[in-house]
This record gives structure tokens, sequence and C-alpha cells, in this order.
């Protein structure tokens, strides 16, 4: 998050302690001074992600005595919008979470921001966990396009867009669960016939673009996703494709499966609103599961993947990424091989996760393990697409202006594909594409 993700920042865990350092190898404390690793990351408390880092925030410092971890405070938006300034000043955390892709961890690779952890990645066999897809986003050229060169990542869980169902408004209105879109469609004019607003929606941040994202891929094959993410072929935003995706959305908002006041709306609202009970359905990503689970007490609920579609937004999880200015390398390495750990791992299957690495035995919560077996249904098929905001610089806030548009009726779907098409252009140009 796709993300990934916009969900609500964890609460802080910050210890008042000082830290001084020498170079990225391993630098020295000045004497009676404990080392400390800065570390950012934005996933909410009560997510699965959110309790594996707190545990291995404790497991670190429990294997590292007179080292302490000073975790600050972020959010998505606030990491998103800053990343490249902060991390070219002496503000620059040891180690920080960051989304994936091209225009994103791509581009702080490009820029020299973050650094090649390459070596590590072989040394401690990181490599070995992550087979095929799942590290085709932890890899950058010198161009800053994902898929080959260097390391500069790593994830550590996996995480794909699926549509969340609330089991008891289901039954409430006599509406089955769906396996094909026209019975997904018929399910969505059913609540709204019965004056229910079947679909939870934020516009204001990444959750619609997903959605007409998932739309067009419902039309789409792996050589258009390729060509689109990868810049491997010419990618027409008045295609079919496209079109589909961003006429089928106004035509959601049109017929009310959608409500119109959600292009002000951010991905918590939306996600708050659906756990509250409120709506039947949200389409989202598999980070909310830990939260639904926990929150979502007054119902019961289910998921699925899209129907009518082989493919989804989804890739390996967000990165850890070491600041190329951080002075405690060594240690943000030794904290991102915890977070590898067996027990870090299956903590994170249970909490709600996808893990990479886990002990399949070990994952003993029913609802995680329908939510890993979904997971492995979806990459055994080759279905991971990456997420719509990826190939550009920027490009994550031009498609939040494109759907807002599309949500409150400012622009048609072609005028909008054109809006978006240009950022895309513009990039591949600069790219020398």
């Amino acid at each position: 998050m796709i993300r990934k993700t916009g969900v609500a920042a964890l609460v802080a865990v910050t210890l008042a302690l000082s830290a001084c350092g020498g170079g990225g190898g391993e630098p020295a404390a000045e004497p009676g001074q404990p080392r400390v690793l800065k570390l950012w990351h934005y996933e909410a408390a009560e997510s699965a992600m959110g309790r594996a880092w707190a545990e291995a925030i404790k497991k670190f410092e429990a294997t590292h005595p007179g080292v302490k971890v000073r975790f600050e405070e972020k959010s998505f938006e606030q990491i998103q919008k800053t990343a490249s300034m902060v991390l070219n000043s002496d503000e620059a955390p040891d180690l920080m979470e960051y989304n994936k892709g091209n225009a994103t961890a791509g581009l702080l690779s490009k820029q020299g921001l973050i650094a090649d952890m390459s070596e590590e990645v072989t040394k401690r066999g990181w490599d070995k966990l992550l087979p095929g897809g799942l590290a085709t986003t932890a890899r950058y050229d010198d161009r800053g396009v994902m898929g080959s060169g260097n390391w500069y990542g790593l994830p550590n869980y996996g995480e794909f867009v699926m549509v969340y169902y609330n089991k008891d408004l289901f039954e409430k209105h006599k509406v089955e669960v769906p396996a094909t879109y026209e019975e997904f469609t018929a399910a969505l004019d059913a609540f709204v016939k019965a004056g229910v607003t079947p679909v939870s929606l934020a516009g204001a941040e990444y959750p619609a673009q997903q959605i007409v994202y998932q739309l067009a891929l419902s039309k789409a094959d792996r050589a258009w996703v390729d060509a689109y993410q990868s810049y491997q072929g010419k990618v027409d935003f008045q295609g079919p494709e496209l079109t589909y995706g961003a006429t089928t959305f106004a035509d959601w908002v049109k017929k009310g499966y959608v409500d119109e006041k959600a292009s002000g709306l951010k991905a918590e609202d939306m996600g708050v609103a659906f756990m509250k009970g409120d709506f039947p359905v949200m389409i989202s990503g598999s980070w909310w599961y830990g939260r639904v689970a926990e929150e979502a007490k007054g119902f019961e609920w289910g998921h699925f993947l899209f129907p009518g579609s082989t493919m989804a937004p989804g890739s390996s999880g967000n990165l850890w990424v070491v600041p190329e200015k951080s002075e405690n390398k060594d240690l943000a390495y030794d904290f991102i091989d915890i977070t590898m750990s067996k027990e870090i791992q299956n903590l994170l299957g249970n909490s709600g996760g996808v893990p990479v690495a886990a002990d399949p035995a070990a994952i003993t919560d029913p609802k995680s393990k329908e939510l890993i077996e979904t997971f492995n249904k979806l990459t055994a098929a080759d279905g991971l697409a990456f997420y719509p905001d990826w190939p550009a610089p920027g490009y994550y806030d031009v498609l939040v202006a494109g759907t807002q548009q599309l949500i409150n009726g400012a622009k048609s779907p072609a005028e909008v594909l054109t809006e978006i098409a240009g950022p895309y252009e513009d990039n591949l140009a600069d790219l020398g594409n």
C-alpha cells in the first residue's frame, strides 16, 4: 500500500535517550552513553505489523546490551511526502519503513539516499527467503526501475487488495457471497435497493485509486501490467483496460455503490466505518486484516478476492530501507534480521499478517490461515499486479486527484485518463524510454 498504506500512525514508544556514533560500519558510542537505533515506521499498534515490530524491538534490545531503540511516530502520508527532503538532512533515521516501487524506493535509490544492502542480503541469506516475485520490489537498477539491479530494501511480509464483507449485513439483506463480477454487482444493487450504500470508500487517499486499478486489471493481462509498471511496452491510457476501470468506477458512483462524500474521506475513515458495521463491503488491503479482526467485534465478517479478475493490486510488503546517512547501519541490519526470524514471522502470521518466512505449522489462528491461503492462491496464479501509483514520482497525488474528480463528477473518465497520462509519459521521457 498499497500502501500501502494510509493507516493510522502507531502510538509512539519514545525512549528519551541520546546517542553518538561513527560511520556506517560499527560506530562507537561515547563512554557511558548507549548507542541508539532511530527507527521510523507507520504501522498501527494494533495491526499485525505493528505488533510484530513492537516485539522485534523488545527482542533487539534484549540481544543488544547497551543499545536502545528510539521509535518515532510517523504516518504513511508524512513519510510519503517528505522522505527525499528528510533523508538528505541530518534528521534521517537509521532504519525506516518505506513504500516500494519505482516512484518511491526506486526514486530514493536513484538519488543515492538509501543504502545498497546487497552484501548484507547475501551474507544473511535474506534472498533465499524471498523467492520469485517477492523480491521484485526490493531491487532497483540505475534508473530506479524495480525488478533487477541491487537490493535497496527488504520486505518481510506480503500484501494484497481484497473484498472485506460484513456477513451479518449480507444475511440480513439476503445477499449471497458473489463468485463472479456479475454476482458482485447484483449484490451491490441489492444493497442500494434496500437503501444501503454498499462500499465504504476513501477518495482523499489510496483506496479509490486502487479500486479503479482493480477494475482495469479485470480486463488486463500480465503483459499489460509489465508495460504499465516496468515500461516493457506502450500503455494506451484510452485503451480498454484503463477506460473500463475509470468508466466503471464512475458508474459505481452514479449507481450509488459509493457515496459522493467519500471524495474527501481518508483511509482511516473508510476502515473505521467498515469496522463499526456501517457498510457491507470494503475493498482494500490485507494491511487492515489484523485491525478488522481486533476491532470489528459487533458482527461476523469474511473476505474474498475481487470477483472476475485473476490479478489484484498487491506485492511483497513495504520495505525496510537504510538511509545512506545512517550512522548505525550495522544495527539497522541486525534489526531487519530479527524481523525475518521465525519468532517474529510466526507472530506476524498469527496476528493477521502475511509472513514470508514463517513456519506454516505455527500459524494456528483460523482467520490468519484463511488470509495466508488466499494470498498463496493469488501468488500461485501470478496475480500480484503491484499498485497504480508506482510508475512515476508524485503519481500518488496525481491519481488521488483523478479519482476524486471521478467521484464528484468534475471530469469525465476520458478527461481524467488524459490528465493522468501526462505525468506518466513525462516520466518515461525523463527515463529515456
